[in-house]
Order: structure tokens, then sequence, then C-alpha cells
């Protein structure tokens, strides 16, 4: 992060975070302890915590207490962690590795997998009917923006999106790819700072202008990831490098070229940065994540 302030700013975001999900715990009964533990491994073993601390801060900006959130912000979390373990399954991306220990298929089996992330979706509606403070309607509301931005027209219809162009022959449009992306990464990370700013009360304009933000920081993070993926280092990545070429999989890389892939993170981090105009505040940390994603190395 360039700006001082808005580093430490993400950096108590951050520890306050993870010292919530530590503390989270799913069941005390001990015959289900290695469903715990497998959910557990996925879970704590690290990664940027983009999407949550989007929606720390999109809560503080609308004047909100960032702790506030954090059962919502915690939901996204699990959510986001059970789509990459159903992700790494041999059925979908099959991978061995993520974020440089074993895949949770690897290290408990495809069963505990499929069900470690089955049970995190269940437990983040929980996390938000249950513990999250706010009125019916903000509750009712984060439910329905995260429904909407996982199912068949997010992040989910997205994976189908994706999965159908893989290894299929003949040129992608562009028109697909953008779509398969704004769906599959796009949508949740747009969700995230549209939660926090419900349940900071913001209103229909405010979230509609953090929204387009949002929308483009995700499709920078995916050109992004596209990038790395075919330039990156396993070691470096914690992942499989080259993996997308290897599965004929529709990236930006494929359909543009690595100058051009790179020349669309460049647009879409601009368009990001443009978009914090019609936000109230301080933006500076809205404007450090952005370039923080648009210049990641892993």
């Amino acid at each position: 992060m360039e700006n001082l302030a808005s580093a430490g700013r993400w950096e108590r975001h951050r520890r306050i975070f993870e010292e919530y999900l530590e503390g989270l715990v799913f069941t005390r009964e001990p015959r289900l302890e290695r469903l715990q533990e497998a959910m557990r491994y996925s879970l704590l073993s690290g990664g940027k915590r983009v999407r949550p601390l989007l929606c720390m801060e999109s809560a503080r900006l609308f004047g909100e207490d960032p702790e506030r959130v954090l059962p919502s912000a915690a939901a996204i979390e699990l959510i986001h962690t059970y789509s990459l373990i159903h992700d790494d399954l041999p059925a979908m991306d099959d991978d061995d590795f993520r974020r440089g220990r074993p895949t949770s298929h690897r290290k408990f089996g495809e069963a505990m997998a499929i069900l470690a992330g089955d049970a995190f979706f269940g437990e983040a509606l929980a996390l938000i009917t249950l513990r999250q403070e706010g009125s019916c309607e903000q509750r009712l509301a984060v439910v329905q923006e995260l429904a909407g931005s996982t199912g068949v027209n997010g992040m989910v219809g997205g994976q189908v999106l994706d999965m159908a162009q893989t290894g299929a022959s003949g040129e992608v449009d562009p028109q697909t790819l953008f779509m398969i992306h704004r769906y599959k990464t796009g949508a949740l990370i747009k969700s995230s700072a549209r939660v926090g700013a419900i349940l900071a009360g913001a209103g229909e304009e405010e979230q509609r202008a953090i929204s387009g933000y949002a929308l483009e920081l995700g499709l920078c993070f995916q050109i992004v990831d596209d990038v790395l993926n075919a330039t990156g280092s396993t070691e470096r990545l914690g992942k499989r490098a080259g993996s997308d070429a290897e599965r004929g999989k529709a990236t930006f890389v494929s359909v543009f070229g690595l100058d051009g892939a790179r020349r669309e993170a460049d647009a879409a981090c601009e368009r990001a940065l443009e978009a914090l105009g019609g936000l109230p505040g301080d933006t500076s940390a809205l404007r450090d994540l952005a370039l923080f994603v648009r210049h990641r190395g892993s």
C-alpha cells in the first residue's frame, strides 16, 4: 500500500478480522471434530482477505464501526473458502495445492472436502442471521445480496460458464470472457463492498457508487490472476503455475495475449479509481487497494 495511513488502516482491519476468524467455533460435538478440522484447515490457511476487508472498509467509509460488520465479513470469507475448496476438486480444476499447502481433498479426502464446503455456506447464513447486529431489513438485505452474487447469476453461474469454455475448440469471444469473470470473481467482490454499505445504512445511490468501484476491482483481480498464472512460479503463487494453459481455460491471456491482458488490467484499475469520485469521505484506502490488486505478485 502506498499511503501509510491507509496501510495502517488495512493492517488494523486484517488483525481484527483474523482474530475474529480464529475464534469461530462451528461445533463442540467430538464426533464432528474431523469436519471442523477440515473447515479450519482451509479457512485459516492465509490469503489476501480482500473480500472481508473490503466489506469492513466500506462500512467505515459510510460511517460505521468496521468491527460491527465482522459477522458478515466472516460470512463472506466462509463463502469464498467454500468456493475455493470446490474449485480445487478433481471434477473441477483438479488442483493439488492451494496457498502452498495440499488442497482440502488431498488432505482430508474428496467427500470431506465437499462436505466442508457445503457446511461453510450454512455457517455463513448463521453468522449473518444470528450474530450480525442491525435491523431485520438490513440482515435480510445482506442475505439477499450474497445469495444473488453466489448463485446462478453470480459465482456458480460464472464457474459453469468457465467450465463450458475450458478445452473448447475455437476462440472465446471477449464478451463471454468478461461475463465469466464478472460472474465468477466480480460478483462476490461487488457484494463484499455492498454488504458493508448496507450495514452502515448507505443509500441506494451510495451503494451503486461503491458497486461500480468493486465490480472493476473484481475484474482487475481476475485479469491479474490470469497474468500471474501465466508468468509466476508455483512457489510464489502457492498453487500450480501455468495450469490455465494446460487445461485450455479461457483467460484474458489466451484471448488478449500477455500484453493485452496487462492493458485490460490497467483499464479496469483506472475505471475503479474513477468510480471513487462518486463516493464520500476519505477513499484513499480504496484507492490503495485497487493499486495493490493491480500490482500484486501472488
